[in-house]
C-alpha cells in the first residue's frame, strides 16, 4: 500500500466542495495495526518501526483502547511538532537516517515524533478507501473519541497518536499557515476517494514559500544547477543549488553570463566574484540547505555583502504582516550586538517554546525602551494603542495583556517588552497550575548555593514522587517547577509545602540557606521565598529574556546539567538558546504530561499528620 499523493497548486481553491487541512512537514506514513502486528510505513513502503521507537510503544500503549476497531489503517504524517500547527522536518529526517538503537533512543527522548493521522483507509479489518473523504474523516473522528483521544493535534496532550484538524474556511487556514509559518495547506474534494499510489487533483497542496537572498557563484554546465551562498561573518558558504523557476529567457542569461565572464574552475563548472543576487524560493533551512528551492527573480539592487546568515534567517522566519517594525536597527543588547530585528527574530524562533507558559495567564511586562542595561519601566495594563489581536482581561481597573499567539508576542517585542512575568495561575481559575521555588542567591558569584539548593530540593521531590523541572532565573539564580493538576489545589495547601521545604532546608543548613526577608541580614546566604509563591503573584516566564546587560533567558534545563562544572547563567544567551533548542531540545517540553496529582495529595496529608494545626502559620505573621 502506497500512499494518495497531492498535486502542487499556487493558489488554494474555494468553495463549498473542499475540505482544508495545515500541511505539517515530516515522513508520509501508513499505519497497518493488526491485532498482534504493527507497522509504520513509509511512502516508499520502508519499514519506519525501528527509526520511530516511541510511536510504536504509544500504539502498544492504547492497543486495548483501539482493540474494538483493529485491524486498523491509518494514513498521515510523522512529525516532531514544535507547536500545533508547525513542525522541523529536519528532527524527522535526521531520525529516518539513523541506525544505532541508543542513538535512536535518545533522540527519541529528546526529540519525540507524533503521527499525525488525516486518513481511516480500514477499519475493523473493513476497508474504507472507497467511501467518500467525508465519511471517512467521520469515521476516524468517531474512532479517536471512543478511544478518548483529543479531535485535533493537542500537544498539551500525552498522546503521540493524534489526528488533524480540518477545516472549511481556507481564508482561516491561510492565516494560521502564515502566522505559525506552517509547511502549507491541503485541500481535499469532500467527495474524493483514496486512491492507492495515484497523485489526483482531488487534494492539492499550495506551499508556504520563503524567500531568501543568495549570492549566485557557481555554475556547472553538465547538470544545470547553480549554487547559491551567503556570508556567515567573513566566509561565503553555500546553501543552495537550485536550477528549477526560471524563465526561459532567465536561465539563458545567466548561464550566458558565466559562460563569458566566468572562470573555469573544473570540467564543466564556471565561478564568479560575489556579485549577482537572486531572490530564491524555498519551504525551510535544514541545517546545512534550502528546501525545495526555486529560482524566483534577480535583485539586481541589492548588496551581495548584504546576503548574510542573519538575514537568510529573518527571511526564513519573517514576521507576520500586521506587526510594523519600527526602528528595526536600533541597538538591543549592545553588549551582543543584537538590535531590534534580532530580538523579535528571537521572539519568532522561540515562539513555540515561550507561548504554551504565557497561554492565558494575565501578563506583567518589564519595556526597555533603550535596550537592555537601560532604564525600564513595569506594564500591567495595556495601552490603548494596542492593535485589535491583541486579547485583554479586565481585572478591576487594570486590561491585562493575554499573550496567545505569535502576533501579540511580536507585537509586545516591537514595543521592547523584553521581561514577561507570568502569575502561577491562568486566568480562569484562582489555584496555581504550579509550584515554583525561586533560588535567589545574593550575587552570580554564589550561583553554587543555588546548584546546592536545587540538587537537596530535588533529593526531597524524589522521595516524595513527585516530579519536578529546572530552570535559570535569566539572572543570578535558578527556579524549580513541580506541574500542578489543575484546580486541584489552592494557594493555601501548596504554602503548606513550599514553607515545610524551605525551613526544612533551612534547618538542615543554616550557613547556606535563609528565609530572612532583610536583604542586610541575609549575609552571603541563599534566600528561598516561600512567599512569593501566592496569587496574584509573578515569576519569569520559561524562555523569556532578561533585561541585564547579555539580555539572559530564562532557560530551562535537564536536572542532570547541574553536576556540569561549567554551567553558569551567562552561557544563556537569546543566540545560544535557539542553537541549544536544536542541539538539545526543550526539558520543559511535556511539563504539563506529568502534572503531580495523588503525589501531591499524599504529601499533603503526611504534612497536616505532622504539623498541628497550631504550628501552620505560612504567611510569616
Amino acid at each position: 500500500m502506497k500512499p494518495m499523493r497531492l498535486t502542487s497548486a499556487h493558489d488554494v481553491p474555494a468553495g463549498a466542495d473542499w475540505l482544508y487541512e495545515l500541511k505539517y512537514d515530516g515522513f508520509r506514513t501508513i499505519l497497518l495495526w493488526e491485532e498482534d502486528e504493527i507497522h509504520l510505513e513509509s511512502r516508499a513502503g520502508k519499514r519506519l518501526n525501528e527509526q520511530f521507537p516511541e510511536v510504536i510503544d504509544q500504539c502498544i500503549q492504547l492497543k486495548d483502547r483501539f482493540a474494538p476497531f483493529l485491524p486498523l489503517t491509518l494514513d498521515g504524517e510523522l512529525v516532531f511538532l514544535l507547536s500545533e500547527q508547525q513542525s522541523d522536518f529536519a528532527k524527522v529526517q535526521q531520525r529516518g537516517r539513523l541506525k544505532n538503537k541508543e542513538a535512536i533512543r535518545l533522540q527519541a527522548e529528546r526529540f519525540p515524533c507524533h503521527l499525525i493521522a488525516f486518513d481511516l483507509l480500514r477499519c475493523k479489518g473493513k476497508s474504507l478507501v472507497d467511501f467518500p473523504l467525508m465519511e471517512r474523516k467521520d469515521w476516524l473522528q468517531k474512532v479517536f473519541q471512543e478511544v478518548k483521544l483529543p479531535s485535533s493535534v493537542q500537544l498539551d496532550h500525552p498522546s503521540l497518536l493524534q489526528i488533524i484538524h480540518t477545516d472549511r474556511s481556507p481564508e482561516y487556514m491561510k492565516e494560521l499557515m502564515t502566522t505559525y509559518l506552517a509547511e502549507g495547506i491541503v485541500a481535499k474534494k469532500k467527495t474524493s476517494k483514496w486512491q492507492n499510489n495515484t497523485r489526483s487533483k482531488e487534494w492539492l497542496k499550495i506551499k508556504n514559500w520563503r524567500h531568501v537572498s543568495v549570492i549566485v557563484t557557481r555554475f556547472d554546465k553538465d547538470n544545470g544547477y547553480f549554487q547559491g551562498c551567503i556570508y556567515q561573518d567573513t566566509v561565503l558558504i553555500e546553501v543552495v543549488q537550485f536550477k528549477h523557476g526560471f524563465s526561459k529567457e532567465e536561465e539563458q542569461t545567466l548561464r550566458a553570463l558565466f559562460q563569458t565572464k566566468g572562470h573555469l574552475t573544473g570540467g564543466s563548472e564556471y565561478e564568479i566574484p560575489p556579485s549577482i543576487v537572486a531572490n530564491i524560493a524555498c519551504i525551510s533551512f535544514d541545517g546545512s540547505a534550502l528546501r525545495e528551492p526555486r529560482f524566483s527573480s534577480f535583485l539586481l539592487e541589492t548588496d551581495p555583502a548584504a546576503c548574510t546568515f542573519q538575514q537568510m534567517l529573518k527571511q526564513l522566519y519573517p514576521l507576520p504582516a500586521v506587526i510594523d517594525v519600527t526602528h528595526p536597527e536600533k541597538p538591543i543588547v549592545p553588549a551582543l550586538h543584537l538590535n531590534k530585528a534580532d530580538y523579535l527574530l528571537y521572539l519568532r524562533q522561540v515562539a513555540p517554546y515561550l507561548l504554551p507558559f504565557l497561554r492565558e495567564r494575565r501578563l506583567t511586562l518589564i519595556r526597555f525602551p533603550h535596550g537592555t542595561g537601560g532604564e525600564c519601566f513595569y506594564q500591567k495594563a495595556t495601552p490603548d494603542y494596542a492593535p485589535d489581536f491583541v486579547v485583554t482581561d479586565q481585572v478591576e481597573d487594570i486590561p491585562y495583556t493575554i499573550c496567545n499567539d505569535p502576533n501579540t508576542l511580536l507585537w509586545l517585542g516591537n514595543q521592547l517588552a523584553m521581561e514577561f512575568h507570568i502569575p502561577f495561575e491562568t486566568r480562569d481559575t484562582d489555584r496555581p497550575a504550579e509550584i515554583v521555588f525561586d533560588l535567589d542567591p545574593p550575587s552570580v558569584k554564589e550561583f553554587h548555593l543555588a546548584i546546592e539548593a536545587a540538587k537537596r530540593i530535588k533529593a526531597l521531590l524524589d522521595g516524595l514522587f513527585l516530579t519536578a523541572f529546572i530552570k535559570t532565573s535569566g539572572g543570578k539564580g535558578l527556579q524549580i517547577y513541580i506541574p500542578l493538576k489543575k484546580n486541584a489545589f489552592t494557594y493555601d495547601e501548596t504554602r503548606q509545602f513550599t514553607a515545610f521545604i524551605c525551613r526544612f532546608l533551612c534547618e538542615q543548613a543554616p550557613d547556606l540557606f535563609t528565609l530572612e526577608r532583610l536583604k542586610k541580614n541575609r549575609g552571603n546566604r541563599l534566600y528561598l521565598d516561600y512567599l512569593q509563591h501566592d496569587a496574584g503573584k509573578t515569576i519569569i516566564a520559561p524562555y523569556s529574556p532578561r533585561g541585564n546587560e547579555l539580555g539572559l533567558v530564562a532557560t530551562p534545563l535537564e536536572w542532570d546539567e547541574l553536576n556540569l562544572d561549567e554551567l553558569h547563567p551567562s552561557l544563556f544567551t537569546m543566540p545560544a538558546v535557539i542553537e541549544r533548542l536544536k542541539e538539545k531540545g526543550d526539558p520543559f517540553r511535556r511539563i504539563r504530561h506529568f502534572v503531580n496529582d495523588d503525589a501531591f495529595r499524599q504529601v499533603l496529608h503526611q504534612l497536616q499528620d505532622i504539623l498541628p494545626a497550631h504550628k501552620m502559620d505560612f504567611r510569616g505573621h
